[in-house]
């Protein structure tokens, strides 16, 4: 789409809802968009490098640092007791984070101490010289291994239940019993884990770091050097990727920057290589699923009971929220009349696990799937027609409410699914693919058709709100600064795209700048999907704060009422005379008219009582579903995704462009996740996943040969959000379970369809020709107690 389509797409709907481009595409083609690591360095810039243990759990008796000190160039060594006022960073009341090891290492990798040098080679050279004495102690690596041992918790665990499903799973005309184990992810950014602090006058130290949560940083940083949030300014213009890893995983890398930068006067830099990078921080949850389900012979579902175990590593960071949210998706689009979810956060002797897209939702989601798929094949049905039998329905039905008593009150997933199942042509894909199998004695088919329902809001509820800050210049140039921070997903441009909206200007009349804990204080993360919603609303506020203002001088000014003025593209309407915008702004500012204004949003009617298990956690569901159909070769478990259709849910979308673009994104992310994407860790708990040698991410030849993504153009809010818009950052990442199914579907076929193929995910090759032997001999392991 060249420029002049997407300035006649603004001219056609407004600025709002217009296919606009992201403001920093052309930037990050040529290389011009400017991170961290690309701003000049201050003169005298010092580099700093993580030392990590090499024990996966074990007392620290001596730690020798002559070598280190003794190559040129090196300045300092930090440790623990270098942590001016406190030494932890836990983003959890529980302080059991710390920012140095202090005396025992709690993973195979843990920093204990950072080297600060006068070139990053050097730091990093140096920093492997250090010798550190051990008493080993006894770790625990996996979630089953955990659990097994007795399953210490990193966090309260959660219940979600109503009715009685004890007494209807013993009723049920049929019941299933089943375990999955669902694998974690790398977040894998292009642009890894930086921090450049430079020192200011006397407490101060302004702090340049690639998080989502600039106000976290913020915090952490005053606590670790003992000074008010006040004396410390974090500043964040984008992200080369986020995804949930920089929410709280970048307050080690500030904190040791600012630690170092305060202490020697110089401005210092953190940037550890991707091996360091990747062992060093926490990523996607895994989970081990167990669940229980009664239904009948037509495949209604009566009861659930399932446990959510999660490996969440050595503190608690996000776990608790994680797993929270994997027990609010444990139902995704299906009514449970009788059921109990409960969580198990474990503690294991590995990285502390944090956010990842989905924050717990896709796991909870994948773990439901696994259930409709093990009724369909028990009963010998396509999932589709189970999927369907189960949908929520309204509230005359009385089939509305969710595990955590909330009512499902927007549903359109069977409209959604409907018009997909038609668009995609799926009952003749599925007829063919079966005849196909009936004959292909190495090459097998399979397709699936998969729904998502996902709730939009953080779920604790304090976080829901914004600001936004907004001036207005004499020449009629706007300034915008909110809350939210950019990784790539274009929340800039939509938050500009309401500005311009709101005032009837050229877009390219609003300057997006850096985001700041200067201008907006006491943001939260973005995060949860809620990155438009919560930053949209509020500069939507501001604006409309200035706008009063303007239109009460104006109808002063014209001796009329405010009814008579409107804004409209580039102009003010004063009754007849049109004024050019500047032109009004130029007057208003001559007559001492207050031209900025701070916006503020805080999300209506949610509530939440996490000891009761009760409450409105979300605002709003976003739905959509995904049709994807694979082809194995069951002699080497290889496969490839021949076709995806999406059909996906944003609401009356702020920027149709962009919203594609995060659809087709957060898919092949969640395909990576649950096909190619592999963490392991050895029996020692060293991982040995961690570099792009050894953890595949999905490549371009990985994507569906045909891919067919497609908005609900119909969809709007019924909520009253920004633009009558939707959440599109973490939904998508939940369509590819349609890939999962469809893998399983194909790997069914050797077997006549005669049992669920239980694929642990991600469903590697290797995971893949394992199940196809096992079903071909005869002695899967997969049989249902």
């Amino acid at each position: 789409m060249d420029k002049s389509t997407f300035e006649d797409d603004a001219t056609i709907v407004g600025p709002m809802h217009a296919r606009l481009p992201h403001d920093s595409a052309h930037k990050h083609v040529a290389g011009t968009a400017d991170y961290i690591d690309d701003m000049p360095e201050p003169v005298g810039t010092l580099h700093g490098a993580l030392g990590l243990t090499d024990r996966a759990h074990a007392e620290i008796l001596e730690m020798d640092f002559s070598a280190v000190a003794a190559v040129p160039g090196v300045v300092c060594v930090l440790t623990a007791k270098d942590m001016p006022h406190s030494n932890d960073i836990s983003s959890t009341h529980l302080h059991d984070e710390p920012v140095l090891a202090d005396g025992r290492v709690q993973f195979h990798g843990q920093p204990a101490f950072a080297v600060v040098a006068e070139t990053r080679e050097i730091a990093r050279r140096a920093a492997r010289l250090a010798r550190l004495t051990y008493r080993d102690l006894p770790p625990l690596v996996d979630v089953a291994e955990a659990q097994a041992a007795g399953g210490e918790l990193v966090t309260p665990p959660l219940t979600l239940g109503r009715g009685d499903p004890e007494t209807e799973l013993q009723r049920a005309p049929r019941r299933v019993k089943g375990q999955m184990r669902i694998g974690g992810q790398e977040h894998f950014y292009l642009e890894g884990h930086i921090a450049l602090a430079i020192p200011g006058e006397d407490d101060e130290v302004t702090v340049w770091v690639s998080t989502q949560h600039p106000s976290e940083i913020q915090h952490m940083v005053a606590q670790v050097l003992g000074v008010p949030s006040n004396a410390v300014t974090v500043n964040v213009r984008r992200m080369g990727g986020g995804f949930g890893g920089k929410e709280t995983q970048g307050n080690q890398f500030a904190a040791l920057a600012a630690v170092a930068a305060c202490k020697l006067r110089r401005a210092v830099k953190f940037r550890p290589d991707r091996d360091d990078d990747m062992i060093a921080t926490g990523k996607r949850h895994d989970f081990l699923v167990d669940y229980d389900v009664g239904f009948d012979e037509e495949g209604r579902i009566l009861a659930v009971q399932a446990n959510y175990a999660a490996r969440c590593g050595y503190s608690a960071d996000l776990s608790g929220p994680v797993t929270d949210r994997a027990l609010f998706h444990a139902d995704n689009a299906y009514f449970y009349p009788h059921v109990r979810l409960t969580s198990q956060p474990l503690k294991t002797n590995t990285v502390s696990n944090t956010a990842f897209r989905g924050f717990g939702g896709p796991q909870g989601m994948v773990g439901c799937e696994r259930i409709i798929e093990e009724i369909a094949y028990a009963l010998g049905k396509d999932p589709l027609e189970i999927r369907k039998l189960n949908f929520y329905g309204d509230k005359e039905s009385g089939r509305d409410i969710t595990p955590y008593h909330q009512r499902v009150e927007d549903n359109i997933i069977r409209r959604i699914v409907d018009e997909l199942e038609a668009s995609a042509d799926y009952q003749e894909r599925r007829a063919a693919i079966i005849e196909f199998n009936k004959s292909s004695r190495v090459i097998r088919k399979g397709i699936a058709l998969t729904p998502v329902k996902f709730g939009i809001s953080f779920t604790l509820t304090h976080l829901n709100q914004a600001g936004a800050l907004v001036h207005i210049y004499s020449d009629g140039s706007v300034h915008l600064n909110h809350g939210g921070t950019e990784m790539g997903q274009g929340l800039y441009t939509k938050v500009a795209q309401v500005l311009a909206d709101s005032f009837q200007i050229d877009i390219d009349r609003v300057k997006i700048t850096a985001t700041t804990t200067g201008k907006v204080p006491n943001t939260s993360a973005t995060a949860a999907s809620s990155g438009s919603d919560l930053n949209g609303m509020a500069a939507f506020d501001a604006a409309r704060q200035i706008k009063e203002r303007l239109a009460a001088f104006a109808a002063e000014r014209w001796q009329t009422t405010v009814d008579n003025v409107a804004f409209v593209p580039n102009h003010v309407k004063i009754g007849d005379q049109l004024i050019p915008f500047a032109e009004l702004v130029a007057q208003a500012y001559a007559a001492r008219v207050q031209l900025s204004a701070a916006g503020f949003y805080a999300t209506p009617k949610i509530h939440w009582n996490r000891s009761s298990g009760r409450g409105a956690p979300f605002y709003y569901f976003a739905y959509g579903a995904a049709v994807s159909e694979v082809s194995i070769d069951t002699l080497t478990g290889e496969y490839q995704v021949e076709r995806a259709d999406v059909l996906h849910d944003v609401g009356r979308s702020l920027n149709p462009a962009i919203d594609l673009g995060q659809i087709e994104g957060g898919f092949v992310q969640g395909m990576g996740w649950l096909t190619t994407e592999e963490l392991w860790w050895d029996e020692k708990g060293r991982l040995r996943t961690h570099a792009p040698s050894t953890y595949k991410i999905p490549l371009a030849s990985d994507r569906p040969k045909i891919f067919n993504v497609r908005l609900a153009e119909w969809s709007e809010n019924p909520e009253k959000t920004i633009g009558r818009s939707k959440a599109v950052g973490e939904p998508p990442l939940m369509l590819p379970i349609s890939v999962l199914e469809a893998l399983s579907m194909a790997v069914a076929s050797v077997a006549d369809y005669r049992e669920c193929p239980r694929l642990d995910t991600p469903a590697t090759p290797e995971r893949v020709l394992m199940a196809v032997e096992q079903l071909k001999r005869g002695d899967s392991p997969f049989q249902a107690p």
